[in-house]
């Protein structure tokens, strides 16, 4: 039973390390809503890596290591020393797995506006923009994507 436990856990914790948003994926309370867009043109741009987050891997692996970690010893306190040992391994190792699976390339983009100014937006590239790129900016609540303007 304590190894169905320990599978369940480990299963959890790969499952909240999942792919990160791109700039062609939307949030489901994003859609329909209103948003602005203005034209530019990608000047420059810079690979840049991306931080990732270890929140859920940690949890997991600490729960995980754990559950694994109480079935260590014979008697009850060499099994809380286990579990404590493993939940403290679990977690150091649980953080490091998802920050490492989440993290994530992309590109800072230098956009001049059709207005004249200067703005920078950084997102990934699954469009393949360049240099030279004619571009419409986004803008919904704040957040702002590049989507590619054939037809400028």
């Amino acid at each position: 039973m304590k190894k169905i436990a320990v599978l369940i856990c480990a299963s959890l914790m790969l499952i909240g390390c999942g792919i990160g948003d791109t700039n062609t994926t939307y949030a489901r309370r994003d859609i329909g809503v209103q948003g602005e867009y203005e034209t530019g043109q990608i000047v420059d741009m810079m690979p840049i890596k991306t931080e990732g987050s270890n929140a859920v891997g940690g949890l997991a692996g600490g729960i995980a290591g754990g559950a694994a970690g109480s079935m260590i010893g014979g008697n009850t306190a060499v099994n809380i020393i286990g579990a404590t040992a493993g939940a403290v391994a679990g977690m150091m190792i649980g953080a490091k797995a998802e920050e490492a699976l989440t993290s994530d390339s992309a590109y800072e983009f230098v956009i001049r506006k059709s207005n004249g100014r200067y703005v920078t937006v950084v997102q990934t590239n699954e469009l393949n923009l360049r240099v030279g790129d004619r571009v419409y900016l986004s803008v919904v609540d704040g957040t702002t994507r590049i989507r590619s303007r054939v037809n400028y």
